[in-house]
C-alpha cells in the first residue's frame, strides 16, 4: 500500500459527508474533475475500490469506511498540531456544531453566549443542516456534535456501527402558529378536524427530510399558500394573515410579537424529540463537553 496524502484523506472525508463528488468539490473549493482525480489516486494508493458510484450519489465501501475512521484521527491530530503552533490552548480549541434550522432560532445562540462568557478559549463554528446531512457529517468527522430533531418511532439514526451516541434534550408536541387576526388567535388549542380548509405556510423538503409546515395529520390535502425556507419569512407571512404554520416549542421564546402559538388535540399526536448526538469516541474533550453542557442547561431552563 502506497503512502496516503493528507489532501486525499480530506477529500475522502468530504465525499463521505456530502454523498457526491460534486458536493465535495463545492465544499473544498475544487473542481469536480480534481476531486475525481484525488479519489482515483486514493484508490490507487489503497490498492482497492473505495467508492461505490450510483445514480443516487457515492457511497463508501466497507474498506473505505474503515479507512475513514483512521483518517479522522489523523486529520484531528494535524488540526490540533496547527492550533498548538498557532498558540491556541488545547484545553479550548474549536468545536464544530451542527444544528437543524429551528435550533438556530433560539437554542444554539443562547447556549453559545454562555460558552463565550464562561469558556472564552472554546471556538464554536456552526453548520445548519437537515438530520440526514448532519448524521453524515458526524460519521465523516466534519462536525463534533449535532442538535437533531427526531420523529416517532425514533429509530436509530443510521445503520452504521458503532451507533451514534444520542442524548434526549427535550420531547414535545408540535404547535400551530397563527397571526393576530386569525380565528384561532384567542384559542389555547384546536381539534385536528378544525384544520381542514386552512391555508398553510410550508417549508420545502430537503436532503431526504420534510421540513415543518402543514400539520402532518391535517384532514385531506393541505392547501399551501406559500413555500418558504427561511423561518423569519414564514412567520412574517403568518403575521400578515396569508396562512398558518407549524412550529416547535423551541421557537416559543423567539416568536415575534403578534404570533400566537396553540396546541392541537386529537389523533395522531405529533411528537418531536430534540437530541444531542455525537459520534463514538468524539465526545470526550473539555471543549465539546462545555458546549454540550450549555445546550442541556438552556433546554432545562
Amino acid at each position: 500500500m502506497a503512502d496516503l496524502a493528507t489532501g486525499d484523506l480530506r477529500v475522502l472525508r468530504e465525499i463521505a459527508e456530502r454523498g457526491s463528488f460534486t458536493a465535495a468539490a463545492r465544499a473544498l473549493g475544487y473542481t469536480q474533475s480534481a476531486v475525481s482525480r484525488r479519489a482515483a489516486a486514493l484508490e490507487a494508493a489503497a490498492g482497492r475500490r473505495l467508492f461505490e458510484r450510483g445514480r443516487d450519489g457515492v457511497r463508501l465501501t466497507p474498506e473505505a469506511t474503515r479507512l475513514l475512521a483512521r483518517a479522522r484521527v489523523v486529520l484531528a491530530e494535524l488540526d490540533a498540531a496547527s492550533r498548538e503552533l498557532a498558540g491556541i490552548p488545547l484545553a479550548g480549541g474549536p468545536v464544530r456544531l451542527g444544528a437543524f434550522p429551528i435550533a438556530l432560532v433560539w437554542l444554539a445562540p443562547t447556549a453559545l453566549r454562555t460558552v463565550a462568557a464562561e469558556h472564552p478559549a472554546v471556538e464554536v463554528s456552526v453548520r445548519e443542516g437537515t438530520t440526514p446531512s448532519l448524521v453524515r457529517a458526524l460519521r465523516s468527522g466534519t462536525i463534533d456534535l449535532a442538535v437533531l430533531t427526531l420523529t416517532p418511532p425514533f429509530r436509530p439514526l443510521d445503520g452504521d456501527s458503532p451507533p451514534l451516541r444520542s442524548v434526549t434534550l427535550a420531547e414535545h408536541e408540535l404547535l400551530l402558529a397563527v397571526g393576530p387576526a386569525h380565528r384561532f388567535a384567542s384559542r389555547d388549542a384546536v381539534e385536528v378536524s378544525e384544520l381542514e380548509g386552512e391555508r398553510w405556510i410550508a417549508s420545502p423538503s430537503q436532503g431526504g427530510e420534510t421540513l415543518l409546515g402543514a400539520w402532518p395529520g391535517v384532514p385531506g390535502r393541505p392547501q399551501v399558500a406559500a413555500t418558504v425556507r427561511d423561518w423569519a419569512g414564514k412567520l412574517a407571512l403568518v403575521a400578515a394573515g396569508l396562512g398558518i404554520t407549524t412550529v416547535s416549542a423551541l421557537q416559543l421564546p423567539a416568536l415575534p410579537d403578534g404570533i400566537h402559538a396553540l396546541g392541537v388535540r386529537g389523533e395522531p399526536q405529533e411528537l418531536r424529540r430534540i437530541a444531542l448526538v455525537t459520534a463514538p469516541g468524539r465526545d470526550g474533550t473539555d471543549a465539546i463537553r462545555a458546549v454540550a453542557g450549555a445546550l442541556r442547561a438552556v433546554v432545562s431552563r
